[in-house]
């Protein structure tokens, strides 16, 4: 039926030549418009704005998917910096503790080793003291022993004499 009425507005058209005919193509020219319209938007404009739509979506969701990503990792690095400074910390004061430790027991052995020190020390006068009255008596004795004999030969030769 389009045809027909196509083909009758092309013979009526043929048959007057005017520069703009206002009769019956005019209305043709409108629905043919239109129906091409429809046409396009059924094949091409709707498949290309759902496409369209579709990329949107997808950039919109990829944004958001990163935000929260570059959100979780900016916590997470936050959370990191923090957790090596605590350990920082930690570590520092171990340190300080082990060098206080090291030096305590450096004084103790230190002092372990003065007083064993003073004990030979103590040790050595006590043994020089007791060899020192060894000494003195065994002299003592000498003298003694010298005395008598020297009164020994005064007295035995003043005896004799």
């Amino acid at each position: 039926m389009i045809h027909s009425t196509i083909l009758l507005a092309v013979e009526e058209a043929a048959t007057e030549s005017s520069l703009f005919d206002f009769d019956a193509t005019l209305p043709l020219m409108a629905v043919q418009f239109l129906v091409l319209a429809a046409i396009l938007n059924q094949i091409f404009y709707k498949p290309l704005g759902n496409a369209i739509d579709s990329r949107a979506d997808y950039i919109r969701q990829n944004k958001l998917s990163a935000k929260e990503r570059l959100s979780k990792a900016e916590s997470l690095a936050k959370q990191y910096e923090l957790e090596l400074a605590e350990t920082r910390k930690e570590s520092q004061q171990l340190i300080i503790n082990a060098q206080a430790e090291a030096q305590k027991i450096a004084a103790q052995e230190m002092a372990a080793a003065q007083q064993e020190a003073q004990k030979i020390r103590e040790a050595a006068y006590q043994e020089i003291e007791q060899n020192k009255i060894e000494a003195q008596r065994s002299l003592d004795k000498q003298v003694d022993s010298i005395s008598r004999q020297i009164l020994d030969k005064l007295l035995g030769a003043g005896m004799i004499g």
